[in-house]
C-alpha cells in the first residue's frame, strides 16, 4: 500500500500508509490527543475522525473548545434524538436535523394528532441516555440517487427526505447510520455515542418545513448535549443567569425602553432614562469621531425609490423593506430608508471634490427600518426600526490602510470604554478561486484586501481569516466580542466599497486633473443602537459605567424635612453636569436604599439633620455599602475625576505606552 504526507498545523511532515484515519494520526501523537479529538479538517473539508485519508493532506484536529468539534458533537446528538424518537413515535418522518451555535435541533413530523409536549421530554431524554451508553458506531455509506430514493421514499414513505434527494447529484450522496436509525446525511460525525455523556432536551416549538409558512408545520425539538456531566451543570447555570440578564426584563425593571401594539410590532420606545443612556453612547462617540476628522450630517428618513434601486438595495432588501409609499402625483414612490449609505453618497456628490480634499468622512446616527417577520422580533435585537452609528468615508485608494486603521482605533476605545475585553476579529475575503461575483477590478481588490491585512498586522490584531465571505463589493472586518456569559455577538464592522461610487458616479480631481473614483469605506463600531444597548445589558446587567448609567446619582432625604437640602445637593451636582435626583417619597430609608440599589443606581447620598447642618451628604456605592461622610463639592470632585478616568483609559493606556 502506498504512502501518503500528513502535514499539522505546526508545519511538520509525518509519512502514514494510504488509507489512514484522523483517529490514528491523533493517536500516534499522544493516546490523551486520540481521546480528545472529535473531529479532523482534511484539506479544508472536515473528515469524520475514522475517514480513510487517501492522498496527500493537511490535517487540523478538532478538540472541544474548536467550534467544528462542537458541531460535529452535536451534529451527532441531533441523529441520537432521531433514533429515540424513531423508538418512541413509530412511523415518525425526518426532516432536517443540524448542530446550532448552541446544540441542536431536528424538524419532525409525527402524523396526525400526535404532539410532543415539554412534559414528553423528560422521556426522550432518558431513551438517549440509554442509546448514548450502548457506545453504537455511526457507519458512513455512499449511495446512489435511486437507491436514496427508494429507501427513505419507497420504503420509509418519507416525503421530505425525498424532496432533499431530488436536489441531490447523484454520485456525492451519503447516509450514516446509527443503531436502528438511518439519515441521509453529509456528516460529519463522532466515532460512537458514547462519547456523550450530559444530555438535556430544553425545549419543543413548531417549524414550517424550509421555513415556508405555506407548508407543513413540523415539530421542532431542541437540545444540547456535552462529553462531561461537569459541562452541562456549567451551561445549564449560564442559562439561568442568562435570563437574569435578559436585556427584555432589566429594560423594564430599570425602565429603559418599552414597546406598544398600538405603535407596531418591533418599533421600540425608548423612555426617558432609555434615552439617556442612548443619548451618552452617541455623544461619547461623536465627541471621538470630531477628534478624528468626521463631520456630522442629517437625513431624511425616507428616500425616492428609484435612490435604493440605483445603490442596489431594492433588490437586495426590497422584499424585506416595508412596501413603497405612493404620493398624489402620478408615478412617485418613496421608501422608508433600509440604509444610510446612498443618501451620504449624494451628500459626498453635492459639493465637488478634489484629491486635496480626500479622506472625506461624514458621520450620522441614522434611523433605517426593515420589515423582519413578526416571528422573528426578539426585544432590541430584532426590530423593524433601528438606529445605525453610520459613516462613511470617501478616499484614495493610497489611504485605505490608514483610514481603515483609525477606524480600527475608534473601535477599540468604544471596547475599552465599555469593558468588552475579550474579542476577535474577522477579516472576510474573496473566495479564493470563483471571482466572478464580486465586482470591481483585480487590482483594486488586491489593493483592498492587503490594506485591511496589513491594517490588522500592523496593529497587531489577531485575526481569523475566512475566504468567500466578503460582500460582493468588496472585503470587510468584523469584531466579535464576548459578552460576560462568553456569548459571542458581532459589534463592531468595516467595509470596503468600491460599488457604490461607481453606482452613484461619484469622483474627485485626481493631481492629474483628471476625474477618479473614490473608494468608500463603511463602518459602524456599535452596529446599531438598539442592539448595542441590548448587548450592553445583559454584559453589564444593568450595572452600566458610572459615565454611562442614566442617573449617576440618587439623594435620599430622610424625612420629608430635608427635601430642600435634598434639592439643594441635586442642583449643585448638576451645575457639574453630574445626572443626579431625588428620591422624595413618603417610604423610610431603608426601602428609598433597597429600591435605588435594584435600579443599578452607582451612587446614593443619604441627608438628614447632621448633613444639612454641615453642608454633607452621607455617600454609600451601589452594591458596597457606606462610605462615610463627604462635602458636597468633594463629592462631586470624586465623581468627575472618576467619570474622567473610565471615559479616557484608552488615552491613558496610549499615553503609558509611549
Amino acid at each position: 500500500m502506498a504512502n501518503i504526507t500528513i502535514t499539522l498545523p505546526d508545519g511538520s511532515h509525518q509519512e502514514y500508509p494510504q488509507g489512514v484515519t484522523a483517529k490514528d494520526i491523533a493517536e500516534k501523537i499522544s493516546p490523551r490527543l486520540a481521546k480528545e479529538v472529535y473531529s479532523a479538517t482534511v484539506n479544508d473539508q472536515v473528515f469524520d475522525l475514522m475517514r480513510p485519508i487517501n492522498e496527500d493532506a493537511t490535517v487540523v484536529l478538532h478538540k472541544w473548545d474548536d467550534p467544528e468539534a462542537k458541531k460535529t458533537f452535536w451534529h451527532t446528538s441531533a441523529h441520537l434524538l432521531a433514533e429515540a424518537l424513531q423508538e418512541k413515535y413509530p412511523g415518525v418522518k425526518f426532516g432536517i436535523g443540524p448542530a446550532i451555535d448552541n446544540g441542536f435541533y431536528y424538524d419532525v413530523d409525527l402524523g396526525e394528532g400526535v404532539q410532543i409536549k415539554e412534559a414528553d421530554l423528560a422521556d426522550i431524554e432518558s431513551r438517549m441516555q440509554r442509546l448514548a451508553s450502548e457506545k453504537a458506531p455511526l457507519v458512513r455509506n455512499e449511495i446512489s440517487k435511486t437507491d436514496a430514493l427508494h429507501y427513505f421514499w419507497d420504503q420509509k414513505g418519507d416525503e421530505y427526505k425525498r424532496e432533499l434527494i431530488e436536489g441531490l447529484e447523484d454520485g456525492h450522496i451519503t447516509t450514516y447510520t446509527l443503531g436502528s436509525f438511518t439519515d441521509l446525511c453529509r456528516g460529519p460525525h463522532i466515532p460512537d455515542t458514547g462519547m456523550i455523556k450530559a444530555i438535556k432536551l430544553t425545549s419543543v416549538a413548531g417549524a414550517y418545513w424550509r421555513g415556508d409558512e405555506h407548508r407543513q408545520q413540523l415539530t421542532r425539538i431542541y437540545g444540547i448535549t456535552f462529553p462531561k456531566k461537569k459541562m452541562l451543570d456549567e451551561y445549564l447555570a449560564m442559562v439561568e443567569e442568562a435570563k437574569m440578564r435578559d436585556h427584555r426584563k432589566i429594560g423594564k425593571e430599570l425602565e429603559l425602553f418599552t414597546f406598544s401594539e398600538n405603535v407596531g410590532s418591533g418599533l421600540p420606545l425608548w423612555l426617558p432614562r432609555g434615552t439617556q443612556l442612548r443619548l451618552q453612547l452617541e455623544d461619547y462617540l461623536k465627541r471621538i469621531q470630531k477628534r478624528y476628522g468626521y463631520q456630522q450630517v442629517i437625513t431624511p428618513h425616507i428616500g425616492s425609490k428609484q435612490l435604493y434601486v440605483t445603490s442596489g438595495h431594492y433588490s437586495k432588501y426590497g422584499k424585506d423593506s416595508f412596501q413603497p409609499i405612493k404620493t398624489p402625483q402620478e408615478g412617485e414612490e418613496f421608501m422608508l430608508k433600509p440604509m444610510n449609505c446612498p443618501h451620504h453618497c449624494e451628500i459626498y456628490k453635492a459639493i465637488p471634490h478634489s484629491y486635496r480634499d480626500l479622506p472625506v468622512r461624514i458621520a450620522e446616527f441614522g434611523t433605517v427600518y426593515r420589515y423582519e417577520q413578526s416571528g422573528e422580533l426578539h426585544g432590541l435585537t430584532r426590530v423593524r426600526g433601528f438606529t445605525q452609528d453610520d459613516a462613511h468615508l470617501f478616499c484614495r485608494p493610497d489611504q485605505i490602510k490608514d483610514e481603515f486603521k483609525k477606524v480600527m482605533e475608534i473601535i477599540f476605545i468604544i471596547f475599552k470604554a465599555l469593558d468588552f475585553k475579550d474579542y476577535e476579529a474577522q477579516i472576510s475575503l474573496r473566495d479564493k478561486e470563483d471571482h466572478s461575483k464580486y465586482i470591481g477590478s483585480e487590482e483594486n481588490w488586491e489593493k483592498a484586501e492587503r490594506a485591511i491585512i496589513e491594517a490588522c498586522e500592523e496593529t497587531n490584531l489577531k485575526t481569523i481569516v475566512e475566504y468567500g465571505e466578503a460582500a460582493f463589493y468588496g472585503p470587510k472586518l468584523d469584531f466579535m466580542v464576548k459578552d460576560a456569559l462568553g456569548r459571542k455577538w458581532q459589534l463592531g464592522t468595516i467595509q470596503v466599497d468600491y460599488n457604490l461610487p461607481e453606482r452613484f458616479e461619484l469622483e474627485y480631481t485626481g493631481e492629474d486633473n483628471k476625474k477618479h473614483r473614490p473608494v468608500m469605506i463603511h463602518r459602524a463600531p456599535f452596529g446599531s443602537m438598539e442592539r448595542f444597548v441590548a448587548v450592553l445589558i445583559e454584559h453589564t446587567a444593568g450595572k452600566f459605567p458610572l459615565w454611562l448609567a442614566p442617573d449617576q446619582v440618587a439623594i435620599l432625604p430622610i424625612s420629608e424635612k430635608y427635601n430642600d437640602y435634598a434639592y439643594h445637593v441635586a442642583s449643585e451636582l448638576l451645575k457639574k453636569d453630574i445626572r443626579a435626583k431625588v428620591d422624595d417619597r413618603g417610604e423610610k430609608v431603608g426601602r428609598k436604599i433597597r429600591d435605588n440599589e435594584l435600579m443599578k443606581i452607582p451612587y446614593m447620598l443619604i441627608v438628614g439633620e447632621k448633613e444639612a447642618n454641615e453642608g454633607t451628604v452621607s455617600v454609600r456605592i451601589q452594591g458596597e455599602g457606606d462610605q462615610g461622610s463627604k462635602e458636597i463639592g468633594t463629592f462631586a470632585q470624586q465623581i468627575l475625576e472618576e467619570v474622567d478616568a473610565e471615559m479616557n483609559a484608552w488615552q491613558n493606556e496610549k499615553e503609558k505606552a509611549k
